[in-house]
């Protein structure tokens, strides 16, 4: 059985425009497109991992909001279990520590991008949601 790996993402949206960051070219997935976050550590809640690993990995502050959607993943080294969340920026500009590169896109350009495989069904909720095509 494989294991699931818990994964916060971060969908940022600041006057209409969505961050996205690239994956860079020495990790699992290179050049692939997500929305930024990473692992919950054990203990943690998705709130508190997400707010950590936006700060370590963009240097800035988010504050947290609305749940995107849960998905999952099979890659070959385990099951990514997703969720994201819509997030405000609090403080600080997004710094790019990990990634390759950055864009922010208008949500009608999000699938533009490569993504990664996990992020997909959420880039297709956000889309919906911010172009005023939802689902509700």
């Amino acid at each position: 059985m494989k294991r699931t790996i818990e994964v916060v993402g971060a969908v940022i949206v600041r006057d209409g425009l969505v961050y996205c960051v690239q994956r860079g070219p020495d990790g699992s997935l290179p050049g692939m497109w997500e929305f930024p976050g990473g692992k919950v550590e054990p203990g943690e809640d998705e709130i508190t991992a997400l707010t950590r690993e936006i700060q370590e990995e963009l240097l800035c502050e988010v504050k947290v909001g609305n749940k995107v959607t849960t998905t999952a993943h099979d890659y070959d080294f385990g099951t990514v279990r997703l969720t994201t969340y819509y997030c405000d920026l609090i403080a600080g500009e997004p710094s790019l520590t990990e990634h390759a590169a950055e864009f922010w896109l208008q949500p009608d350009r999000l699938t533009d991008l490569a993504w990664a495989p996990a992020d997909v069904p959420a880039v297709e909720d956000v889309v919906r949601h911010l172009t005023g095509l939802t689902k509700d």
